[in-house]
């Protein structure tokens, strides 16, 4: 489980979160929607202990994030962040390879080989296994990092927003991927990702946290929360909310 308690982050006088307390089950997906600047990513930080709340607490399977040592957050938990600084002369397969340090630290075995195989197979890059990054779309650079962060094999995968340059296709693809790992089994992925696609949290997320201005506004299964009146409130703007065929699609009215 993940639980966030009393978090909050100021960063130059500015609150970017408030008093945010949250436990995260660890299974299915959740994602986190909100206005630009509601403070989603910043959340996304914390939880992964990479940038240290002002006050407050969060802890990921009993370690606590902000005094936890490197490695052992890199074996408990996976993060895709929004900005990627890598060599472009790498190849795709050198950087889905790269989620496979913090248990090799070096000395790759036959097992960290077959699990790169596996997470280049699973988002579709073994044909691209020998190109260098700097001449792949920037969908297939998003794939290739999401696999990095399927190769580090750890019981959380935390992302924001990888559905960024995807194409529809290969976000439906990604997603049904991300869906079919999050459901129980003995290598099941808890998955938390950052959308502003609202339908996509409605067709593949199990659970929702609601976020505006720096709090929670609202967190709980994906039906209670994706509601006509809270999205309203939530961005400002007249939604509408149509159930069919037991799916949710999200439109704006007017």
């Amino acid at each position: 489980m993940i639980r966030i308690t009393d978090l909050s982050l100021s960063i130059h006088g500015h609150d970017i979160l408030r008093d945010v307390s949250a436990d995260v089950p660890k299974s299915g997906i959740t994602a986190l929607i909100g206005p630009n600047g509601a403070g989603k990513s910043s959340l996304l930080h914390c939880v992964a202990g990479l940038t240290l709340p002002t006050a407050g607490t969060v802890w990921v399977d009993g370690l606590d994030m902000s005094t936890a040592r490197d490695l052992d957050r890199a074996r408990t938990l996976a993060i895709l962040t929004q900005s990627q600084a890598v060599s472009s002369r790498l190849t795709v397969e050198d950087l889905v390879g790269f989620g496979r340090w913090p248990h090799h630290q070096g000395r790759i075995t036959d097992t960290d080989r077959a699990i790169v195989d596996e997470a280049l197979a699973a988002f579709a890059l073994t044909g691209l296994r020998t190109r260098y990054l700097d001449t792949l779309s920037g969908g297939q650079r998003q794939r290739a990092f999401v696999a990095m962060a399927h190769a580090q094999a750890t019981g959380w995968l935390l992302l924001d927003e990888p559905l960024n340059a995807l194409d529809p296709r290969h976000a439906h693809d990604l997603m049904s991927r991300l869906h079919a790992m999050s459901r129980p089994g003995p290598d099941t992925r808890a998955v938390v990702i950052v959308v502003h696609d609202l339908n996509a949290a409605a067709a593949w997320a199990d659970r929702v946290i609601a976020m505006k201005d720096g709090r929670i506004a609202a967190a709980g299964p994906r039906d209670e929360v994706l509601t006509e009146p809270l999205l309203t409130k939530l961005f400002d703007t007249p939604f509408g909310v149509h159930s069919h065929a037991d799916r949710l699609f999200v439109f704006t009215n007017g």
